[in-house]
């Protein structure tokens, strides 16, 4: 057998989000020539916040910038949901010292620009390799002798290998899978504001869920306190395409006028939303096609409701490098065992984000029986119902 020096295959990263700037990290750390092609034209991340469980530290720390990212991090307390209708506590998930003792890391909010820089900053000043702007996709082939990507202005990249990392309309996946977007119908407003203006009864250290019928908001301190991020969800009453523009605030007090009046100041702290009409695709068993494959949105796009859509992206990312170590560069075998490894844990983070969006927008009796269903449960519950997903880490992320 050659060393395995001799063996280190190029690759080519559709997208250079989070998860494609991870999966460049993870590769280039296995001494692999990475280009990412971002079609944007500089790097960056747009949006708000983003929740950050114990598994996605532990990939963090497994690509080398768990300490970047603590520090830019704010740790919450605990986890609250709370009934948007009557201003119930529905229920309190703890998350300090005990819980980091579980999972051995802690929970934490962030922004996702402050995540995207800290991973860039890591890539730039890891050798081999490049980043590639104003690079929007226009076609991709593959042959015997690698992946051949050309972009909207005519240019040319080749690579032995490909990783699409191109998000919820990925071209990539139009390619190795061809399936459509599931449209869900559940309409997203995002924003950021400074805490000054978040009112103050409001202001917790920890990410609320405030759950309505058919709707609900979330708020979590941002920056080291600084900002506040807020989010609401509701059941569009029209049709929707999956896209991001700006919103109204008009139309987002049209859907909040069955909740009390401490959440629905919320709705009047903003002064502009950008707007998501959310879509996911239903889990796949396959995402490899000869000298490709996918990650994070591409992969698996899913709903928001779980919280671990980023988290998901990071361990791809991870376990994509563990799994090309493990099979020494064959990146056939590599491939197989990345997708044994992640397509079941990724299908139910998909079917579970979709259940709990039922349970936070439950209505009528079943918002009784949600509400009930949390009562007198310890804490010690919370984590063993949690630790399929928390308890994931670089170690164990191979399947065997």
């Amino acid at each position: 057998m050659k060393p395995l020096e001799s063996k280190r295959p190029s690759v080519l990263i559709a997208g250079g989000g989070i998860g494609g700037m991870a999966a460049a990290l993870s590769l280039s750390r296995l001494g692999m020539p990475v280009t990412v092609l971002e079609q944007a034209s500089a790097l960056g991340e747009i949006g708000a916040g983003l929740q950050l469980g114990p598994n996605a530290f532990a990939a963090l720390d497994a690509l080398g910038v768990g300490a970047a990212i603590r520090d830019r991090a704010v740790f919450t307390d605990r986890l609250v949901m709370m009934d948007a209708v009557d201003c119930a506590e529905v229920g309190t998930f703890e998350v300090g010292q005990a819980f980091r003792e579980r999972f051995g890391n802690p929970y934490a909010v962030i922004h996702r620009a402050d995540i995207h820089t800290a991973i860039l900053e890591q890539v730039r000043h890891t050798p081999h390799i490049e980043l590639v702007t104003s690079c929007r996709i226009a076609a991709i082939r593959q042959d015997g002798h690698g992946v051949h990507v050309t972009d909207a202005n005519g240019r040319a990249f080749s690579a032995d290998y490909l990783i699409g990392c191109d998000g919820v309309k990925s071209v990539a996946r139009e390619q190795i899978v061809g399936d459509g977007v599931r449209v869900s119908g559940h309409v997203v407003y995002r924003a950021v504001v400074p805490t000054e203006v978040m009112p103050e009864e409001l202001r917790w250290n920890a990410p609320v869920v405030w759950a309505g019928p058919n709707c609900h908001l979330v708020h979590y301190p941002l920056r080291s306190g600084d900002q506040y991020n807020l989010v609401v969800t509701f059941h569009s009453r029209d049709p929707e395409v999956w896209d991001v523009r700006d919103g109204s605030k008009e139309e987002v007090l049209s859907y909040f006028t069955g909740i009390a009046e401490l959440p629905r100041k919320l709705l009047e702290t903003p002064s502009s939303w950008r707007r998501w009409s959310t879509a996911d695709r239903d889990p796949v068993a396959n995402w490899t096609r000869g000298r490709m494959t996918l990650l994070g949105d591409a992969a698996h796009p899913m709903l928001q409701y779980m919280a671990q859509g980023a988290c998901m992206a990071l361990e791809d990312a991870v376990t994509l490098g563990a799994a090309i170590r493990h099979r020494q560069y064959d990146m056939d075998a590599a491939f197989a065992l990345y997708q044994k490894s992640r397509i079941p844990r990724t299908a139910r983070v998909v079917l579970s984000a979709r259940e709990m969006g039922r349970l936070y927008h439950a209505a009528g009796v079943e918002r009784l029986v949600r509400n009930d269903l949390w009562k007198g449960r310890k804490a010690e519950g919370f984590y063993d119902a949690l630790q399929w997903l928390y308890g994931w880490t670089a170690d164990n992320c191979l399947a065997t």
